[in-house]
């Protein structure tokens, strides 16, 4: 079972590594979609048109595989759109019946863009599928085989009964266009992209073994602890819901899943950032929990526990992991050469900026050492 649930976590891993190939600064989104989908909990990105919060959800669906459905929401959007049309066969004999074939009630991953534009009926009846995993439309009822939802908009809303569904999205990523220095990075990820779609790395059945590990992961010994977080975020004026607040400890053991800890421990407690309801407050909880923060360490998602402690492990994780494959591959073309050793310096001087020298950590002092000598060359 140990070796299994070992190996299902490296496919997803190199399943996350691939569909976030090519997407400059949405790693961190890819390895949320994993961690809310073993989980299983659903996750809301906030954005502006264009930062690649659809495209993130694709690649993920395509590199674990399972049917997916995507649909892009709006004022005059028909629930038959999303859920299926009614089956009029069955309507002649007084009968509503919903035709659900290759519609939302059948995917096992979901992607609804603009999800706040959905009607009255939509938002009630998407209730019962993400609480419950039950469609329920007429005289159909059935269980819904969603690993997972991703939400998006634009911003979040400010109706009461709006923000009342937005809260069944636990984990909210808050994304800005990508920064000033990575720009020719961007361009030339988009001028080069190829076709997205790729063979599937992982599996749904991957995900059910991690999901079954989740659950059998001891909380008892962190539990103290994610109490008092809690309270320093409400000393903080943050306030997450008792349902939200209960539910972080199905991301805090999908966090230690994945780790490939059995015993939650507080390097795993990071996701709990992620839980804050807005980008403001998800601020504000970074610099309130930041003794605590700093213990966060996931290998398998190091950029999702960087974004979301701000931790010099979780950084440290990170950089190692980035260099690592910086390394295992110079090219021998003096063009691509020079710049990939132009990445070798980029490297170099993030860990001198992000490390005094007393508090490197073995391993990246080690890698350190090797990029000054490749540098030199």
């Amino acid at each position: 079972m140990e070796i299994a649930r070992t190996e299902a976590a490296a496919r997803l891993r190199a399943a996350v590594e691939s569909a976030a190939g090519g997407l400059i600064e949405r790693e961190a989104v890819a390895e949320a979609i994993a961690l809310c989908a073993v989980a299983g909990e659903h996750l809301l990105l906030i954005g502006p048109p264009g930062t690649a919060k659809s495209e993130a959800a694709r690649r993920m669906a395509q590199t674990i595989g399972g049917s997916y459905f995507e649909y892009l929401l709006g004022r005059f959007t028909e629930p038959s759109e999303l859920f299926g049309p009614i089956d009029l066969r069955r309507l002649r004999e007084g009968i509503v019946e919903t035709e659900t074939r290759g519609m939302l009630p059948e995917a096992e991953l979901a992607f609804l863009d603009e999800i706040f534009l959905g009607s009255t009926a939509i938002l009630n009846t998407l209730l019962g599928i993400l609480n419950e995993r039950r469609f329920r439309r007429g005289s159909t009822q059935l269980t819904v085989p969603l690993r997972l939802c991703i939400g998006a908009s634009n911003a979040l809303p400010d109706e009461g009964a709006l923000a009342a569904f937005a809260d069944r999205f636990l984990v909210r990523l808050f994304l800005d266009p990508v920064g000033d220095p990575l720009l020719e990075d961007l361009l030339e990820q988009g001028w080069n992209r190829q076709s997205s779609a790729s063979a599937p790395l992982a599996s749904l059945a991957d995900l059910d073994l991690l999901s079954a590990a989740c659950r059998q992961v001891e909380l008892a010994s962190v539990r103290p602890t994610l109490a008092q977080a809690l309270r320093t975020l409400r000393q903080a004026g943050i306030t997450l819901s008792d349902r939200r607040a209960v539910r972080t400890q199905h991301l805090i053991a999908a966090a230690a899943t994945l780790a490939g800890r059995t015993e939650a421990t507080p390097a795993d407690l990071w996701p709990l950032v992620y839980a804050v309801p807005t980008w403001e407050e998800q601020a504000l909880a970074r610099e309130a929990l930041r003794p605590l923060l700093v213990a966060t360490e996931n290998a398998a998602l190091p950029h999702a526990a960087e974004e979301a402690s701000l931790g010099p492990l979780a950084r440290a994780q990170r950089l190692s992991g980035g260099i690592k494959k910086l390394l295992a591959a110079p090219p021998d073309e003096p063009a691509a050469l020079a710049a990939w050793k132009l990445r070798l310096e980029g490297a170099l001087r993030e860990i001198d900026a992000s490390f005094a020298p007393e508090r490197l950590p073995t391993d990246l002092a080690q890698l350190r050492q090797k990029l000054i000598e490749w540098v030199r060359v």
